[in-house]
């Protein structure tokens, strides 16, 4: 294998193992030591790949982006020239993105004063598409700057809320609820 793929194996190993740490310690406990420990390399191995603890939880955040973004741009390709239909697909989409990866929950909610003051837009950029295409579509709907808000407010709750229902049974996780989340977001547009 040549070097190159050595070193990126290496590096994706530590940042899902990262990501693993932060599911069980928490960020204030966030260990590198424990993380080389666990990917079976010496504790100076992370720094090879990431300058610090802020830049390792950054590339964990980078990742998590990468993984999403990935999957937004499938569905934007998939309707185009139609901004409510990406709207309500890429909002669905980040409801199964939320349930199927529910290790990456902690992180998407991640909130530390200290790493937030260096990289405070990173993790706004998992919700940016489809804060954005919720503006848009309001624009083209002519709808005034409140509604687009209180549109926002609701169709950001109802991702949330359908994962956060899905992922402790209070809603059993299959494609007629989803219907169902598609629905109701696809109809609060049609809501004043």
């Amino acid at each position: 294998m040549p070097e190159g793929t050595i070193h990126k194996n290496v590096r994706e190993q530590l940042i899902v193992a990262g990501i693993q740490e932060i599911n069980g310690y928490g960020l204030k406990n966030f260990s590198i030591r424990r993380i080389a420990n666990e990917c079976g390399v010496s504790c100076a191995a992370p720094y090879k790949h990431f300058k610090d603890r802020q830049s390792f939880i950054a590339a964990i955040i980078e990742y998590i982006n990468r993984q999403w973004m990935e999957r937004q741009q499938k569905i934007l390709e998939k309707f185009p020239q139609n901004t409510r239909k990406q709207l309500v697909e890429t909002s669905l989409d980040y409801v199964r993105f939320l349930v199927e990866n529910p290790h990456f929950r902690s992180i998407i909610m991640l909130k530390d004063e200290e790493f937030d003051s260096v990289y405070k837009n990173m993790r706004g950029q998992i919700s940016a598409l489809s804060r954005n295409l919720i503006k848009e579509y309001c624009k083209e709907a002519n709808m005034s700057e409140d509604r687009e808000k209180c549109k926002t407010y609701i169709v950001r709750s109802l991702i949330y809320g359908a994962s956060l229902m899905f992922d402790n049974g209070e809603l059993e996780y299959n494609e007629e609820n989803m219907r169902f989340v598609a629905f109701s977001i696809d109809r609060e547009f049609d809501l004043p």
